[in-house]
């Protein structure tokens, strides 16, 4: 069933992975991080949602617990951070385990930047500010910059990573679509979204992408709804309403490994690169979910 997607001559293969969601609390991050690191699962992704987990703190220990597998946060609200902190935190990870993080930053939940004070009168203004520079103090350069949001004054980080990793950027509108291909390394596709959806949205990154004049690959990565069990359609109906979708059809996946697989390579056929399956927060054995994605569903997809 699984095929490769093809990106002028380069052959795109699908990576597969799971979300732990912060509905979960923090203690039961370990088990599931090397759940999915024994599984074999390619990643493991991580919210910063307010105001529950830190994407850093849980970011360094899912990895500190595993072998091979890479985390990803998705995502860090960029009113939250200062620019400098944030280039080096992600570097300091980043050095410890090389080549095993994928950073996610966006806008944050609006309501959630004005509740603690940090909401901002342009956050697409601020989200290009912040993205450059961190992107370019990760590259190890000094940087300087007066902008609107974002001020640095010949600032560069003694301990910058060999190499950087990827700068994804957590976008649901046209603007910060085009933005995120512009000057991330590509955009974090919300949960809820069609293969119709993904195909619409990776053509307004790549646009951007190629509107600033840039060859390297970006990615897209896909947050998709799935479930499986014997009460998955009653999980999926209280997710149904807790996210106001008028239907889980075609843009969520349950049912038994050849359904979800079906339904990872649509998404994977319409630009997702990278799909990250959230189970719903009322899994009855979130481990045993993610031994069921690696031997049921990973196979088909490949």
């Amino acid at each position: 069933m699984g095929r490769a997607r093809r990106v002028g001559n380069d052959e795109v293969m699908t990576t597969l992975g799971v979300v732990f969601v912060p509905d979960l609390e923090p203690e039961r991050l370990r088990s599931i991080a090397r759940a999915a690191d024994a599984a074999g699962l390619e990643e493991l992704w991580l919210w910063e949602d307010c105001f529950r987990e830190g994407g850093i703190a849980t970011a360094a220990a899912a990895l500190a617990w595993t072998e091979r597998i890479t985390v990803g946060i998705g995502l860090l609200p960029v009113p939250l951070r200062n620019v400098a902190l944030t280039a080096m935190e992600v570097a300091t990870v980043e050095r410890m385990f090389p080549g095993r993080l994928t950073v996610g930053v966006g806008h944050g939940v609006q309501d959630w930047m004005a509740q603690v004070g940090a909401d901002v009168e342009s956050p697409l203004t601020l989200l290009r500010e912040y993205v450059t520079a961190l992107r370019a103090l990760l590259r190890g350069e000094e940087v300087t910059v007066d902008g609107r949001y974002v001020r640095l004054d010949k600032v560069a980080l003694d301990w910058p990573p060999a190499t950087s990793p990827p700068v994804v950027v957590g976008a649901v509108g046209p603007r910060t679509l085009a933005l995120a291909g512009a000057v991330a390394d590509g955009a974090i596709l919300t949960s809820g979204t069609s293969p119709d959806g993904v195909r619409e949205r990776r053509a307004v990154v790549s646009a951007g992408h190629r509107d600033a004049g840039r060859a390297d690959p970006e990615h897209i990565v896909l947050f998709a709804h799935a479930a499986t069990g014997a009460d998955a359609a009653s999980r999926f109906e209280t997710e149904r309403v807790r996210w106001g979708y008028a239907s889980m059809d075609d843009v969520a996946a349950s049912g038994d490994g050849q359904a979800i697989a079906a339904m990872v390579q649509r998404w994977a056929d319409a630009g997702a690169d990278r799909v990250i399956l959230q189970p719903t927060p009322d899994d009855p054995d979130p481990e045993g979910f993610i031994e069921f994605v690696a031997s049921e569903v990973r196979p088909l997809v490949r």
